[in-house]
């Protein structure tokens, strides 16, 4: 039974955070972009910390170190990966953008082992980056020679939000801290808002006034602060628990897939067939570059 529910919940965690870039996509109509995800993290911020408080007796942040991973969280994971994908997602489809955040995975092993001399890249990791790489410049190819820049400025913004929340997760793990983690992605995801309005403020490309309060504005909202956001991450918690971080990575190559089927149904977008091949080519980048622990839990 425990198989089955880990199941339907892991593809419900899938339609949950692939749906979000369709919404994302239909709710940058309404709202500039940075403060449209601040009001997001707003509301998802105020339910985590009630979700944290019921759930765990150390919800609080008690030391130098907690304090450290919280702001590790809100800067990365939430602040400029929020920034970035949402600016980003104004010129790509949601299925182009949710296949670019894909490499999260492949950018987090990067990462770890740059800031940890120790764990060089072996061969078949080298081999994985540079599959991952070119299934980005697959996915991100400008459309015409004559506008290279202005069509890669929008997928370059969301593969740095991608960069964003995988270092952030590298650096948070390296941080010695014993908050839990529902705790911390809580409070990160509070002071994350905060700093996303305050680069909303700052950006004279964004205003209040430029926000339309409408029954769609609320509805996308809602529906990404509580169901993609606050539900989503209790799903995440729960499948981290009994699946472990490897299962759970694989969540990053179902996400695409729903993200593409909503984005089709709903806002009538489509993918072409090289940004199939570069999807798949970042997904094989992840199987090398995690080759030696999915191995082991195979084994197991």
């Amino acid at each position: 039974m425990s198989t089955y529910r880990n199941a339907g919940l892991f593809v419900l965690l899938s339609f949950l955070w692939g749906s979000s870039f369709m919404a994302i996509k239909a709710g940058l109509e309404f709202l500039p972009p940075v403060l449209f995800a601040a009001i997001r993290y707003d509301i998802a911020g105020g339910l985590l910390l009630v979700y944290a408080a019921a759930t765990s007796d150390y919800w609080l942040p008690r030391t130098r170190a907690d304090w450290t991973v919280v702001a590790v969280g809100a800067v990365f994971i939430i602040g400029l990966y929020n920034a970035f994908l949402f600016v980003g997602q104004q010129g790509v489809t949601s299925g182009v953008a949710a296949i670019l955040v894909a490499m999260n995975p492949v950018l987090a092993t990067g990462f770890s082992r740059l800031l940890l001399p120790s764990e060089r890249l072996g061969l078949l990791e080298t081999v994985g980056l540079g599959a991952g790489l070119l299934g980005v410049g697959l996915v991100a190819r400008p459309a015409t020679a004559g506008v290279v820049t202005a069509d890669l400025l929008a997928p370059g913004l969301v593969l740095l939000a991608a960069s964003a929340v995988a270092l952030g997760s590298v650096l948070v793990q390296r941080i010695e801290s014993e908050l839990p983690t529902v705790g911390m992605v809580g409070w990160s995801t509070v002071f994350g808002a905060l700093a996303l309005h305050a680069l909303s403020g700052g950006l004279p490309s964004e205003s209040l006034s430029d926000a339309a309060f409408t029954t769609e504005t609320v509805l996308i909202v809602g529906y990404l602060a509580v169901f993609a956001s606050a539900v989503g991450y209790v799903i995440y918690f729960d499948l981290l628990k009994q699946l472990g971080a490897i299962e759970i990575n694989l969540v990053s190559y179902t996400v695409p897939v729903f993200a593409a089927i909503s984005g089709w149904v709903v806002l009538g977008e489509s993918l072409d067939w090289l940004s199939v091949v570069g999807f798949l080519a970042i997904f094989g980048g992840f199987i090398l570059v995690k080759h030696e622990a999915l191995g082991e839990r195979l084994a197991q």
